[in-house]
């Protein structure tokens, strides 16, 4: 009786072992947790929100615009972001108003901010070209803004990122819980 104990102790010490490495492959090599910090990213995320990263189920050429990344700004930093401009996209901003390939194009998650904002314009008057002297992102690159566009550092002041920088595509997030949302 003792040896059959034994030998199901064993088998559940071996079972648990499996699915903590199988846990942990899961977590390094599929999705990530990531705190937001700063409020570039408001009002869409906060300072604090708990967000996580699916760094294995998309390609950076199934990236879509307007959806909110991850990536390595440096050896030090990861940065949340919105991506705006595509490979390819000539990004223009006039009057508030964002056009892609001189067509206008509506972005619904800033309505709320404009609503809230007692100063004018949230994002200044600006062209590829002004900024980085490209007329349109290269390939390979991508061109990212922050939601809070009066308070963040974007690719406004530091240019195209690299599709090579990015982590993943947030997601999910889940803290504070009475915020956990999905849809980005």
């Amino acid at each position: 009786m003792k040896e059959i104990v034994k030998r199901e102790g064993l088998e559940w010490i071996k079972a648990f072992a499996l699915g903590m490495i199988i846990f942990i492959f899961i977590r390094i090599f599929f999705f990530s947790n990531y705190v937001v910090e700063g409020e570039s990213m408001l009002p869409t995320l906060e300072d604090g929100n708990k967000v996580v990263v699916n760094k294995l189920g998309y390609e950076t050429e199934n990236l879509e615009r307007f959806d909110v990344i991850v990536f390595h700004a440096n050896e030090d930093e990861d940065f949340v972001k919105r991506v705006i401009g595509l490979p390819g996209d000539k990004v223009e901003y006039r009057e508030d108003r964002l056009f892609i390939n001189g067509k206008k194009v509506e972005e619904p998650f800033l309505d709320q901010y404009r609503n809230q904002s007692p100063v004018g314009y949230l994002t200044g008057d600006f062209t590829l070209q002004d900024l980085t002297g490209a007329e349109s992102v290269p390939e390979g690159k991508l061109f990212v803004l922050g939601d809070n566009r009066l308070g963040s550092w974007d690719s406004r002041q530091f240019g195209f990122i690299s599709e090579k920088q990015v982590v993943g595509k947030v997601n999910l997030r889940y803290w504070q819980l009475e915020e956990m949302d999905v849809s980005f």
